[in-house]
């Protein structure tokens, strides 16, 4: 595994994880969002990540003789709509209260939204990690040169 193979690897996983923390963002900011486009609450988005396959013949032949077991990287497979039912809250008085009083409110919970922005944030730390390792490897082979 190259230098660069390794920064790129790394950069993948901080694209994935700035896209899972934006969807983050955006679930807290709609946690309370009641009715949408569409009519009904909002529901919450979740990001769902794929390993990146190997792109290139050399790198499937070296995955085939096992020279190379390790990955190209994250990718992100799509973002889903998390299907769990609605929280219901009796409010008579809401504008979007059905005709027995409940309020459909969306399926976001803040408090774990924070713990998965809490791990996000955790991963994205460890990604820039890897990258500053990887240039100060760089840096002490080119020393060794001098």
């Amino acid at each position: 595994m190259s230098f660069f193979n390794s920064i790129n690897v790394s950069a993948t996983g901080l694209t994935a994880e700035r896209l899972r923390m934006d969807l983050i963002s955006e679930n807290i900011a709609n946690a309370n969002v009641t009715r949408t486009a569409s009519g009904t609450p909002y529901r919450r988005k979740v990001a769902v990540f794929r390993a990146q396959e190997a792109d290139s013949f050399q790198q499937m032949l070296e995955v085939a003789k096992g020279a190379r077991g390790l990955g190209n990287g994250v990718e992100v497979a799509g973002i889903v709509e998390d299907q769990s039912p609605f929280k219901k809250e009796y409010n008579p008085n809401h504008p979007d209260a059905d005709e027995e009083g409940y309020v459909s409110l969306p399926n976001v919970e803040v408090v774990n939204e924070m713990i998965n922005m809490i791990s996000a944030s955790r991963a994205y730390e460890a990604n820039i990690t890897a990258v500053n390792t990887t240039k100060a490897m760089a840096m002490k082979a080119l020393e060794i040169g001098k």
